[in-house]
């Protein structure tokens, strides 16, 4: 919410958030769709491993540090986007696997939303500028906010270790997981790179979003497959493996993106 106040909402958010949400769309469409894409991803808690990222506690917090903030917007937006994704279709899909007879949680899903860190702070800023409070409220919610953004590392550091207690061969990267974390480190990104060139985004506006879109596994496969019974250690599994590895990728592919897409 202070972020947002501080560089206020514009087509760049809505613009971001839109990609976020139609892309993975349509990958999980065709996923299910291609067989050959089905047998390397059978089920919802690999698709979805495999393309919702942790935008909010790690997505935010890289850009902030690694781009100009300018880019804020587009870097909560896509966190928006994938945000809105994972916690509509999400709980659909898994419950959907575990147990078809059961009618969805409407009440459950809307509570999942209002409480997500990007429906909270959309709410928030737009009542700031319904009571027009906003530019003294975003004055006060600035440092804040920074604050809390360099926190949100060591919630992920934290639910990392408790991961860690509870799976003995958690770095056992087998057959069944390696293709949502190539999916989720290395073919998301790139899709993403593409859907930019092509819609013409500016250097700033195409590192925003693919960084986001490189970050590991969220937190909330993990939430959504505990919570229906449905592949938590694999979930888990891919959570732990594609943060540790993202040490590495994140930082490469900010290198490519400055070698390759600013000098064309």
């Amino acid at each position: 919410m202070g972020l947002l106040l501080k560089e206020g909402i514009d087509i760049n958010l809505i613009k971001s958030a839109s990609l976020a949400f139609s892309l993975i769309g349509f990958l999980i469409a065709l996923i299910n769709i291609i067989p050959i894409f089905k047998r390397r991803l059978p089920n919802y808690t690999l698709q979805l491993a495999g393309l919702i990222g942790n935008t909010s506690f790690l997505g935010i917090p890289i850009a902030i540090a690694l781009l100009p903030s300018k880019t804020i917007n587009l870097t909560i937006g896509f966190d928006l986007g994938t945000t809105l994704f994972a916690w509509i279709f999400g709980p659909f899909f898994l419950q959907e696997k575990s147990n078809t007879d059961n009618i969805p949680n409407i009440k459950g899903l809307l509570n999942a939303l209002i409480n997500s860190p990007a429906s909270r702070g959309i709410i928030g800023v737009l009542l700031a500028y319904l009571f027009q409070i906003n530019e003294i409220l975003g004055n006060y919610l600035w440092i804040p906010a920074r604050i809390v953004i360099a926190l949100a590392i060591i919630i992920v550091g934290t639910r990392l270790g408790i991961i860690t207690n509870q799976n003995e061969r958690i770095l056992d990267i087998n057959e069944e997981i390696k293709f949502s974390i190539l999916l989720k480190l290395f073919i998301f990104p790139f899709i993403i790179f593409v859907a930019c060139k092509l819609l013409n985004f500016s250097f700033y506006e195409s590192s925003a979003v693919i960084l986001q879109a490189a970050t590991p596994t969220a937190i909330s496969t993990i939430l959504m497959a505990e919570a229906y019974g449905v592949k938590q250690k694999i979930a888990s599994k891919i959570l732990f493996t594609t943060t540790l590895i993202s040490i590495i990728t994140i930082p490469l592919l900010k290198m490519f993106m400055n070698l390759f897409i600013k000098t064309n």
